[in-house]
């Protein structure tokens, strides 16, 4: 009840200008368009309505969602469907290596949906599909965006034993708004979970949102709290209401913050920072090996 009567409550906050969209119209966004239709893939670019689709199809990359399309999580900041999932598809795996290799893709990202129907709440399929990009593109980099497990860190494991190059985690939001952003999640189980990546010797990396309320404290105390945990590389972007059923943008960050947010997360240690108003977790990913 809070919730909704919090939605109607709101005043609208005017989307500035400089958060207008590029659309991709070239002759790569179409044939990426293609490759994913054709093996029947799942994207987060567009189950996440994410704003960087035309620019990243438009140059032959995309971000392939494993799992299937609904989520047993009802996260107050994401569009992707939220459900009892269907069975998951056992050609997945091959589907999306093959389809790695059709575009001819020197890293790919993969993320998931949550999976907690499942006893091992997805984690084989993640090392099927790992170990399927490997063998039909070994010379390919690859970056996987995993849920929490539910902190089960035998399951983290199993993951990390697949050898990605990159494996993410997003922590979202600030330690305070974690309990209204994310269904399920718990941050102090999130930095366990990007512990364990960093103490298996992989890259550990993380993102945010900005504009959910934060203040440039938290924010702070979050960038010194993934270092604690070895996370290395580090992302934040604009959170962006995806309908009127999900949270409300408090604020739009102008990129300056964001450009002062970046040198203060550089100062703090991180290898690695992507931020601005239109960054998303997999935005350049290539650039941070």
């Amino acid at each position: 009840m809070f919730f909704e009567t919090h939605l109607f409550n709101m005043k609208h906050v005017k989307k500035p200008d400089w958060l207008k969209i590029k659309l991709g119209n070239n002759e790569q966004f179409t044939q990426t368009q293609n490759v994913v239709k054709t093996h029947n893939l799942h994207t987060i670019c567009t189950s996440g309505r994410c704003p960087n689709l035309g620019e990243c199809w438009g140059r032959g990359t995309a971000t392939f969602m494993i799992g299937g399309d609904i989520c047993t999580r009802s996260c107050k900041f994401c569009n992707t469907k939220t459900g009892r999932p269907l069975p998951l598809d056992i050609n997945e795996p091959l589907n999306v290596a093959k389809s790695i290799q059709l575009m001819e893709l020197k890293h790919a990202v993969i993320t998931s949906v949550d999976r907690d129907d499942l006893p091992d709440f997805g984690a084989k399929h993640w090392v099927d599909t790992i170990h399927s990009i490997r063998e039909v593109n070994p010379e390919t980099t690859i970056e996987v965006l995993i849920p929490d497990f539910q902190g089960k860190v035998e399951l983290v494991d199993m993951v990390c034993k697949a050898y990605p190059d990159i494996i993410s985690h997003n922590l979202e939001t600030v330690k305070r708004l974690t309990p209204l952003v994310r269904s399920a999640a718990k941050y102090e189980i999130s930095l366990q979970v990007l512990k364990r990546i960093s103490d298996n010797g992989l890259k550990a990396k993380s993102g945010i949102m900005l504009g959910l309320g934060e203040s440039s404290e938290e924010i702070i105390e979050l960038m010194d709290d993934l270092r604690s945990a070895g996370c290395s590389v580090f992302t934040m972007g604009q959170y962006l209401q995806p309908t009127r059923k999900h949270l409300p943008v408090e604020a739009y960050i102008h990129p300056d913050e964001f450009n002062r947010l970046k040198n203060i997360a550089l100062d703090t240690g991180f290898e690695y920072v992507e931020s601005g108003p239109l960054v998303r977790s997999s935005y350049h990913a290539e650039n941070c090996l």
